[in-house]
């Protein structure tokens, strides 16, 4: 394995649903322990699942727009280079701004088998 590993991560296949679009890198940066993802949320979406995790410990860095960011029972308020660290029993849900909200997911290790916990119907009005 090479020493580094360079790639744009606007030119990674796009998944999702219309209103959030992720870029997974982990896979493509040949990395043993970290890993990042792009997302973008439309304008005005929320996303009403949550997740937390059994062991990640995730940063959140907005990088365009803005938006919000449900922890457990608190609201956030997001802007460009806002950084969230989000412990993993904290549940998390985003909302994008008036323009959107673009932001990058960091991570490290995980268990193999993932370690996300999904929670339905979790940011309601």
């Amino acid at each position: 394995m090479s020493g580094y590993t360079k790639i744009n991560l606007k030119e990674l296949e796009a998944g999702g649903t219309g209103a959030v679009e992720a870029r997974f890198a982990r896979k493509h940066l040949d990395s043993d322990h970290l890993w990042v993802s792009l997302f973008r949320y439309a304008a005005g979406y929320r996303s009403r699942t949550g997740h937390s995790h059994r062991e990640q410990e995730e940063i959140y860095v907005v990088v365009g727009g803005s938006g919000r960011v449900k922890l457990d029972d608190e609201v956030l308020e997001l802007r460009a280079w806002d950084a969230v660290r989000v412990a993993p029993s904290t549940v998390r849900a985003f909302e994008g701004g008036p323009e959107g909200l673009e932001l990058l997911a960091i991570g490290s290790d995980r268990p193999q088998e993932g370690d996300g916990v999904r929670i339905d119907e979790w940011w309601s009005d």
